[in-house]
């Protein structure tokens, strides 16, 4: 089985300072963290200081979980980069446009190809990866989009997250997993059902422990990091964390 590390994002704990979720990372007895841009790494002035009470907490810095959304060729996305760039990210998230596959014109489709290929040949330069976020409104909607958005868009640095679609079945969510493993970069772990109801990972048991079988077949490291955890509490990090690490042991 590949490596699996076990990381958080950021946003799970956004009422939260960043010793705040440097202390509930490493109570869950996490390795790294996805920083988000939204509240707690805007800009490079302040990933620097974060990265490095990241790295004094002895955590990895997994990613920068930004919202650019790819949707126009400008130079929109160097910010984005700078800041991962300070933060010593090595991935960024984005995200492929704001509107669904169908709601989407071939125009607007174009428009986030040529987005992306610009936000990855940047990136490329910097020794950075793009993962893009699989998520409703966007043109990682579904599987068929989204792998043909990454043909579309053929570059070697972009490959792109899983999460379970909200109120997806767990066996049509694992054909999806398994679908993308070529291109996976990482997981955003965490039980929704029904809609977005936020449940302990072992309530939706089928589908995290169908997904870690899954992942056995991956070729490279993965890393699954947590998110949306019931009532936003670090306990119930904790708690996932440890459930989640005994199905892995399991295998």
């Amino acid at each position: 089985m590949p490596d699996l590390t076990l990381g958080l994002c950021s946003v799970t704990f956004r009422h939260l300072d960043v010793p705040g979720v440097l202390a509930a990372a490493t109570g869950a007895g996490l390795a790294g963290i996805e920083w988000g841009s939204d509240v707690h790494c805007p800009d490079p002035a302040t990933a620097l200081e974060v990265r490095r009470l990241t790295e004094a907490a002895g955590l990895r810095v997994l990613s920068l979980g930004s919202y650019h959304r790819a949707e126009s060729h400008d130079d929109d996305f160097r910010p984005v980069l700078d800041t991962a760039l300070a933060l010593g990210a090595p991935r960024i998230r984005v995200w492929a446009g704001t509107r669904g596959t169908e709601a989407s014109s071939p125009a607007h489709r174009a428009r986030v190809i040529r987005g992306l290929r610009d936000a990855a040949d940047a990136a490329a330069e910097a020794g950075v990866v793009l993962a893009l976020e699989y998520h409703r409104n966007t043109l990682t909607d579904t599987l068929e989009s989204t792998q043909a958005l990454l043909e579309e868009v053929d570059r070697d640095n972009v490959g792109v997250y899983w999460q379970p679609n909200v109120d997806q079945p767990a066996e049509e969510a694992l054909r999806h997993l398994e679908a993308l493993l070529p291109r996976l970069s990482g997981l955003h772990c965490f039980s929704w059902w029904p809609f977005d109801a936020r449940l302990p990972l072992e309530a939706r048991e089928d589908l995290w422990l169908g997904a870690v079988d899954v992942l056995r077949k991956a070729d490279e490291p993965i890393e699954v990091m947590f998110e949306f955890v019931p009532e936003d509490a670090p306990a119930a990090l904790t708690r996932d964390a440890a459930w989640l690490r005994r199905a892995m042991d399991a295998g």
